[in-house]
């Protein structure tokens, strides 16, 4: 998927592990966040539901998205977030839902849940997210390209 169909869709830059995973955004407005993702096989813990860990990338996602909506132009980074499982997210059509409680200028408070195809909640998080400015650019060939937030950490040698 190019960057541009992404930032229709509202994800704003490419995120392969949102794409590797196949969520699917519908719902980007007003504070409010909704994507529709089916978990693989792979995607499952030893009890056959979905992992714990995509479960919270799916509620993660989802708090950012409802952030982002309503400022689009900023990314957002996770500074936390508090994750309760109620019932196994089972491998069927997952529907995560997010919302915008309050935000400042720099921060946004969010939460999320996730229901099954039963509507039945799974599991539940609130999060706090930092706005970001991001620094658009063209790459040499001409793409569009978003530069990363900070410079990469210089290796510190502990020898």
């Amino acid at each position: 998927m190019s960057l541009d169909s992404f930032a229709a869709k509202g994800f704003g830059v490419e995120i392969p592990f949102v794409k590797l995973l196949g969520f699917d955004l519908t719902r980007f407005e007003g504070g409010e966040s909704t994507i529709l993702y089916t978990p693989k096989p792979e995607h499952a813990n030893s009890f056959a539901v979905a992992h714990g860990g995509v479960v919270m990338t799916l509620l993660d996602v989802t708090m950012a998205t409802a952030a982002r909506s309503a400022q689009a132009e900023m990314g957002v980074v996770t500074i936390e977030m508090k994750t309760t499982f109620m019932r196994p997210s089972p491998l069927g059509l997952l529907t995560a839902k997010g919302k915008l409680i309050h935000r400042t200028a720099t921060m946004a408070f969010t939460e999320a849940s996730i229901y099954d195809e039963a509507g039945k909640v799974c599991a539940s998080s609130t999060g706090t997210f930092k706005y970001v400015r991001r620094l658009p650019a063209r790459a040499a060939d001409g793409s569009r390209v978003i530069n990363p937030l900070n410079e990469p950490i210089p290796q510190i040698s502990t020898d």
